[in-house]
């Protein structure tokens, strides 16, 4: 994809024209001047979905000075090297306590002192006041930004009302803004240029009251870190402070948001990817009860097992019981954009960040000894949540323009991969370590490139390290590896290195050695040898971060301290070899299903005789990517189809995800609940995957997994999707219902059409075949 280093100069012209002649289309598609339906029309946008490959305009084309694709032109450095700058740990979010106020027949949180003007966390949304107004008075809830629509983006209506909004009252809230960045703040290393307030669009702390003049509005990097407990309930609210022209945007993204909490168990109302998008101006808000999985099923409804807790010093015994299974307690978690066809722009702008959820058997504090705790590496001046020696990595891939700003080709439909691999959004920083054990939550948080990461020391000899989760979810037994598997986007692995061995002054690097050229799929593994010396035909290839062991650090939990190395000999244990949890037994399902990834064609997203979408899609987009349910007819994603129906909380289900494309691999992500993986159907299943609870699922080109899942605690609308967010954003995604056993979650959610005067509702269509009331009232009949 990109060109070599040592490509001619008229090579590097003639790629770079074809960029700016692409960047010239997107411009004009920003501001209206042309439609996709006009590229299909040009020639431009061949039948399959996909860029034409002709010359000054495609990577794919032919060079005119050979045979051979052009390429793209490599993000020039500006004269960087790797390791010079020291890494950003992720910016803490500061909670702000959260009290009752009655009022009528409601109960709102009424936010502190640190907020004393924001408008109550209610249970129904401030949509649901501003559509009660009387026509002819002034309408104090509207945006006040646009002053057309409501102030909050969630849809009015108890059927986006926050569910069990008593049982799960939020005790704290974090209120967050999604804006540009100020001027001159923002940069990948210390010798790169600055980006421009609109290339990148992250989330900043504080409140704004949607106000874009108020200089507090910006965002943020890196990127914000919010430290969560099981028992306490919380909100976020978010405003979204973009430009209010959709056109001001560099190039690429939407100034829409829909904030997604991957993979925490939330009603759809707060799952952020219901179609609930929100505008410039307004805010929303999404409570996030911190609700352990299978509370309303025997024999966990009934709190009792000190393993199912928070850590709560403040309270007798220092843990709050919760009711549900502890051995599916969370721990790293993410959040990120989610507007649908727009995801891996907003995401790729800088719309993410990440969340630790701590437990009684995680707590955070590796001196805490109270039987439960198991006492992984973190440190010791908090009582839960230190992160001293527990350390968040965000690894994401980027490409700039010749001007160093942030780059994006929103043409490709098989995956876009950039060519500079960085931590926490920075370019190979280097981080100070203490010769003890660290524990790394390690996140894909690319839009395509999948990544392999390894250990070396300065000699390029492999350090060994210890697995103990995967996507938040711990094993059951560290695995002990040289490598880690294939990482897809929105994988989170969680290792644990032990530095004791090495003397203070050494140097170990984390390197990739996955080469991937394309957005299709990996080529393969490297040695830990080429690694090292660089990989000619991918960027990425190579170390991406490195450690300096030293004696003493300030500590980040407690400035005031200096945290020293551990006397020799002298190592927090990892548990003292005990197991970390329990295995969840495969049981016989209620049913089995069957979700097949292809690419065939334009899809069916929009209606035939319109050409639109219900709702809105991009005008003339194409939409390559394919889902087909239980062997019935592919679809691309409508958010007005229930492609599967969930029709009792509580039952256990087998599924089975089947790549039917030879040429492509995809990261399938299911929102809301976990699977238990039970088997790879032909192909091989390690260790740190069989039997294990995850979100995400690499397929493999022509591959397939099942495994094991139900459902509980909410009802409402979610997704499924691969999470190569490209793939997702050309409509490799479905929706699917959760029929509650209680309240307006009773019957199939309708669906919300979000428009800058306020949301309208349309009632959905439902598969046939994701639809297991029909099978079962069948049977009936016959």
């Amino acid at each position: 994809m990109y060109l070599p280093k040592d490509a001619s100069k008229a090579r590097q012209r003639e790629a770079q024209n074809a960029r700016n002649n692409r960047a010239e289309i997107v411009q004009a598609l920003n501001i209206g001047q042309i439609t996709k339906r006009d590229l299909f029309k040009w020639g431009i946008f061949t039948a399959a979905g996909v860029l034409a490959a002709k010359n000054g305009l495609s990577p794919l084309a032919k060079s005119a000075f050979g045979a051979v694709p052009t390429g793209t032109p490599r993000s020039p450095l500006f004269g960087s090297q790797k390791f010079t700058h020291e890494m950003h740990r992720l910016y803490l979010q500061q909670p702000v306590p959260l009290t009752p106020v009655v009022a009528g027949n409601e109960t709102h949180a009424k936010w502190g002192p640190l907020a004393p003007n924001e408008p109550y966390a209610k249970r129904l949304s401030w949509h649901t006041d501003y559509s009660a107004r009387p026509a002819g008075l002034t309408n104090p809830y509207r945006n006040p930004i646009t002053n057309r629509g409501p102030m909050e983006g969630r849809p009015h209506g108890e059927q986006f009302a926050h569910q069990r909004w008593n049982e799960f009252f939020p005790k704290v809230g974090y209120i967050m803004s999604l804006g540009c960045q100020k001027p001159n703040t923002t940069r990948f290393c210390d010798e790169m240029p600055w980006q421009d307030t609109n290339s990148v669009w992250s989330f900043g702390s504080g409140s704004y009251r949607g106000n874009p003049n108020n200089g507090q509005a910006y965002g943020t990097l890196p990127a914000p870190l919010i430290k969560a407990r099981y028992g306490e309930p919380m909100i976020c609210r978010v405003y979204n402070n973009l430009p209010a022209d959709p056109a001001k945007n560099n190039g690429f993204g939407r100034n829409e948001s829909s904030l997604h909490f991957h993979n925490a168990h939330n009603g759809a109302e707060s799952d952020g990817a219901c179609n609930a998008y929100h505008f410039p101006g307004t805010f929303y808000d999404y409570r996030w009860s911190t609700t352990l999985a299978r509370r309303d099923k025997d024999p966990y409804r009934t709190p009792g097992d000190r393993r199912a807790s928070g850590p709560f010093p403040e309270l007798p015994g220092g843990l709050k019981l919760v009711a549900g299974d502890y051995r599916e307690l969370q721990g790293t978690m993410w959040y990120h954009d989610h507007r649908f066809f727009y995801t891996a722009e907003n995401v790729y702008k800088g719309s993410a960040g990440m969340i630790n959820y701590y437990s009684g058997p995680d707590r955070g504090a590796e001196h805490v000894n109270d039987g439960v705790n198991l006492k992984l590496p973190s440190g010791t001046h908090l009582e839960w949540g230190n992160v001293d020696f527990d350390v968040n990595l965000m690894v994401s891939d980027a490409a700039t323009d010749p001007h160093g700003q942030l780059f994006f080709d929103i043409f490709t439909t098989d995956g876009f991969v950039g060519d500079m691999l960085m931590v926490n959004h920075q370019y190979a920083p280097f981080m100070y370590v203490l010769p003890r054990k660290y524990r790394f939550r390690i996140l894909n948080s690319c839009m395509s490139r999948f990544v392999r990461l390894a250990l070396a020391d300065q000699t390029g000899k492999v350090v060994p390290f210890q697995m103990i989760a995967n996507d938040g979810n711990l094993l059951v037994n560290p695995v002990n590896l040289t490598a880690l598997e294939e990482q897809g986007v929105a994988e989170r692995y969680d290792i644990v290195v032990d530095f004791s061995s090495f003397g203070y002054g050494s140097k170990i690097r984390l390197v990739n050695i996955l080469e991937q050229v394309d957005g299709r799929k990996p080529k393969g593994s490297v040695t830990m040898a080429e690694a090292l010396s660089g990989d000619p035909k991918d960027p990425a290839v190579g170390p991406i971060l490195e450690f300096r062991v030293v004696g003493s650090m300030q500590s980040v939990d407690d400035p005031s301290k200096t945290n020293t190395a551990a006397p020799s000999g002298v190592i927090v244990p990892l548990n003292g070899g005990l197991p970390l949890t329990s295995q969840i037994p495969i049981q016989a399902p209620v049913r089995e299903r069957v979700v097949e990834f292809g690419r065939s064609g334009d899809g069916d997203s929009r209606n035939p005789l319109t050409g639109l979408c219900t709702p809105d899609c991009p005008p003339g987009q194409p939409f390559p990517w394919t889902i087909k349910v239980n062997g019935q007819r592919a679809h691309t994603m409508n958010a007005n189809r229930i492609s599967l129906l969930i029709p009792k909380p509580g039952e256990i289900e087998h599924w089975t995800y089947i790549n039917s494309g030879g040429g492509w691999d995809h990261p399938i992500h299911l929102h809301f609940e976990e699977g238990v993986t039970m088997d790879r159907p032909g192909g091989t299943i390690g260790p740190t995957e069989k039997m294990v609870r995850k979100d995400v699922w690499r397929l493999r080109p022509g591959g397939r997994v099942k495994f094991q899942v139900q459902f509980g605690e909410y009802g409402g609308s979610y997704v499924n999707h691969c999470h190569n967010t490209v793939h997702e954003d050309f409509a490799m995604l479905l929706r699917y219902q959760i029929l509650s056993d209680q309240g307006p979650q009773l019957v199939v959610t309708q669906t919300p059409n979000p428009s800058l005067d306020g949301v309208r509702f349309t009632t959905p269509d439902i598969l046939p075949e994701g639809d297991p009331r029909i099978s079962q009232l069948s049977k009936l009949k016959s």
